[in-house]
């Protein structure tokens, strides 16, 4: 422990009861902060948290954050069990998969909730409470989508971007206070999303999911999937004071998958 300098380091970090989510949590725990974490139903935080407590201190409630009362009640419950925050990491569930003609304005409302207007809700609320501990830190997990638009994601390639450009706004505003904020965009990473995925380009292709799989793998210099952990090292790097100057920044974790400069 102690790698990251975030011992007793209060952290809201979103939708995490599985998947990068999840694994940002565990890497944190692990380095000595206090973690609050959420998923949308109870039966998944109660088991959440009975794995992750061996691990370190942390609490956590179900809410919906694409609900605004919700998301709001989330971070007022963080701040009560952990005496304040110190730090906010935002992950979000999933989009609904498919092409623009594909997708209907249900689809696009619901996404907007989803992938934007919750960041707004969550950070704004968190806001209130990181402006006071002096060493605030805020990390928005997005996608590659935001570099690179991925085929039949259509809702990640276009709304992800706006969270993008919430970092750099806040970075600048924030900034004056000490207040840091950037984003990890992940590429291909192991998680249930990535076999759903996975799954609708086999029924698209005829090709097994495998098949699916390994050439993603081929797409990627290191020639494998990520694992949720690593990304989750990346968020502690860019929470931890070890990350001093670095604010406003986009980092990829997707084993050089990225062309673009």
């Amino acid at each position: 422990m102690g790698r990251f300098g975030l011992e007793g380091f209060r952290v809201l970090v979103t939708a995490s009861t599985r998947g990068i989510g999840r694994g940002v949590a565990e890497v944190l725990l692990e380095e000595g902060a206090r973690v609050f974490i959420n998923g949308r139903s109870r039966e998944s935080v109660e088991k959440t948290l009975a794995e992750l407590k061996p691990l370190g201190e942390v609490y956590g409630h179900p809410a919906d954050i694409t609900v605004r009362e919700q998301a709001e009640e989330l971070v007022e419950k963080a701040c009560d069990y952990l005496g304040g925050l110190d730090g906010l990491v935002y992950v979000t569930g999933p989009p609904r998969p498919g092409t623009f003609l594909e997708l209907d304005l249900a689809d696009w409302e619901f996404g907007a909730r989803l992938l934007v207007m919750s960041a707004i809700w969550v950070t704004r609320k968190a806001l209130l409470f990181i402006e006071k501990s002096g060493i605030g830190s805020l990390v928005y997990v997005t996608s590659t989508a935001v570099k690179e638009p991925i085929p039949n994601l259509a809702l990640s390639n276009v709304l992800r971007t706006s969270v993008h450009g919430l970092v750099k706004t806040l970075s600048r505003e924030l900034g004056p206070k000490g207040i840091r904020v950037n984003a990890v965009a992940p590429g291909y990473v192991v998680t249930d999303r990535t076999i759903q995925l996975a799954r609708d380009v086999s029924a698209r292709t005829g090709r097994s999911i495998e098949e699916v799989l390994s050439e993603w793998s081929s797409e990627v210099p290191l020639r494998r999937l990520g694992a949720p952990r690593e990304v989750g090292y990346v968020v502690a790097f860019l929470l931890s004071p070890l990350s001093s100057y670095v604010s406003g920044a986009v980092v990829p974790v997707d084993g050089g998958r990225l062309r673009s400069l």
